[in-house]
């Protein structure tokens, strides 16, 4: 059974800095891409963060390099700091996987998601 579980949302202020991270069972962790997408209300899930198995980054256009995404190998673990925080970052992030394997390309995987909120 597939799990992706998300932690480390939670309230901060504009101008702060939150780490999530997402913890995957289930899967053959080194042969899936990872990434973070997000929600917020009303609007389209998006693109945040990618980073394939061989640790190489893509970041959604205005992420600007205020946040950094990274993964261990070894504990099945991503990550993603995020820094100078603005109100407009609030939303729910989801940890996604992605297989890139001929037997696995098929496979989606995502998380419950985590609330992050940015406010004063």
């Amino acid at each position: 059974q597939v799990q992706l579980v998300e932690s480390g949302g939670g309230l901060a202020q504009p101008g702060g800095s939150l780490r999530l991270s997402c913890r995957a069972s289930g899967i053959d962790f080194s042969q899936y891409a990872m990434g973070w997408y997000r929600q917020a209300p009303g609007k389209q899930r998006e693109m945040v963060a990618v980073i394939t198995p061989g640790n190489v980054p893509n970041y959604g256009g205005f992420v600007k390099a205020r946040f950094t995404i990274s993964r261990d190998n070894r504990t099945n673990m991503m990550y993603l700091q995020m820094n100078t925080l603005q109100s407009d970052d609030t939303a729910v992030y989801y940890c996604q996987s992605r297989g890139v394997a001929a037997t696995t390309f098929r496979n989606v995987y995502w998380g419950q998601g985590t609330q992050v909120t940015v406010s004063s």
